[in-house]
């Protein structure tokens, strides 16, 4: 009798332990928001080519 106890307290934690989802959970990315600085600060690489090749047309 006390295998058949022992058993059965075996069977029902075997059980409890693997109740539930067993897929594995859903781990979202974080969101990084960066701030922007203003766009005038973009525009002076394009200028100073456009000064470099208008300087080596100039020249030729």
């Amino acid at each position: 009798m006390k295998k058949l106890v022992l058993a059965a307290a075996l069977a029902a934690a075997a059980s409890t332990a693997t109740a539930g989802n067993l897929a594995e959970p859903v781990v979202e990315a974080p969101v990084i928001v960066e701030e922007t600085t203003s766009s005038s600060n973009g525009i002076w690489l394009p200028l100073l080519l456009l000064v470099l090749v208008g300087a080596a047309v100039a020249s030729s």
